[in-house]
């Protein structure tokens, strides 16, 4: 799923292999990558769901200018996920609504 050989940027730089959970699941990524990217690549879609409608929304746009890929991290709700990069350890969190959703 990751890019192993860029037509112009030629292969990315090795990075470490970190754990981290989702949803209480404990999950491997590669440090310094996009959280999103890590979701993705072990097959999670969904990130957040509406506070109005309760519909899924996941990656949109990959910049950080829309909300969509927004999720709990570290316990703290609405980070934008497509652009905050992982890091050993962390706590991530579907989203439900516009705030952590309480245990």
């Amino acid at each position: 799923m990751r890019i192993s050989n860029h037509p112009i940027l030629g292969k990315p730089e090795e990075k470490r292999e970190v754990e981290f959970t989702y949803d209480g699941q404990i999950m491997k990524g590669l440090e310094g990558e996009p959280i999103a990217v890590a979701l993705k690549v072990a097959g999670v879609k969904i990130h957040r769901y509406t506070k109005k409608y309760h519909k899924a929304r996941g990656i949109f746009c990959a910049i950080g200018r829309c909300t969509d890929c927004v999720m709990v991290v570290d316990g703290k709700p609405n980070v934008r996920t497509c652009i905050t990069p992982l890091k050993e350890g962390m706590k991530i969190q579907t989203q439900y609504g516009v705030a952590a959703k309480e245990s």
